[in-house]
């Protein structure tokens, strides 16, 4: 009888997690500041605890994770109407590179020290420092670096090309599933996706893994357990 007790309690606990991870909205985990962080590992903390410790009234502990939930969605609206707030709850970015030299006394307020920015420097792509001219770190923590001007790649737009443009790839077939919406978007039906498929070889749906279709029409189709890639385009 506890068991089934800890599994009803684990099960409602998800369910009320996940309404909650919903009400603060969609964050990835490097994309948290402080106040995310720490009002996520409370959250959880709490619920681990109540789940499993039956001295802990469940309701109470619901109703916990609820005030928790409902404080962070609020100072999130707030952070976005107030940049007092702002500053306060999610923080400011720090200049750590300013024109190619290193600020040292930032680096002290952001704690870090001079090998951890250049761990951040390789971790971005950037092995020689003195190729970057501003390095920032956001309040995530993360840092943002900005080359000098003679060592930016060069674009098209600076060699002057015209280039075509490209659209966004639409998933029409995934673990054999036909994506019909997918299709109605692209202007095609399930036939159509049939009859490209059976020109191409792959009569089977049950074999491919994923499909996907360009604004050219073309198809890259990718087969279960095989590592091969198929494109095809219209002739």
């Amino acid at each position: 009888m506890g068991y089934l007790l800890i599994v009803e309690k684990g099960i409602v606990s998800i369910i009320v997690l996940f309404l909650i991870t919903k009400l603060m909205g969609k964050k990835q985990v490097g994309q948290l500041n402080l106040f995310d962080y720490i009002i996520g590992i409370t959250i959880g903390s709490i619920a681990a605890e109540m789940t499993i410790n039956n001295e802990i009234n469940f309701f109470e502990g619901i109703l916990s994770i609820s005030i928790y939930g409902v404080s962070a969605l609020f100072i999130s609206i707030l952070t976005i109407k107030s940049i007092w707030a702002r500053r306060i709850f999610t923080g400011s970015p720090k200049l750590l590179i300013e024109k190619g030299k290193i600020l040292s006394k930032n680096l002290e307020k952001a704690k870090i020290d001079v090998n951890d920015l250049l761990q951040e420097a390789r971790n971005n792509g950037y092995f020689d420092l003195s190729q970057v001219d501003y390095a920032l770190m956001e309040a995530n923590g993360r840092i943002s670096f900005l080359l000098k001007s003679k060592y930016n790649p060069v674009t098209p737009s600076d060699m002057k090309l015209k280039v075509a443009t490209k659209g966004l790839t639409s998933n029409l077939l995934i673990d054999g599933v036909i994506m019909k919406e997918n299709l109605k978007i692209i202007g095609h039906d399930e036939k159509w996706l049939l009859a490209r498929l059976k020109k191409e070889g792959y009569p089977h749906l049950e074999k491919l893994l994923l499909v996907l279709c360009d604004t050219n029409e073309k198809l890259t189709i990718y087969e279960k357990q095989q590592t091969s890639v198929s494109t095809t385009s219209l002739e």
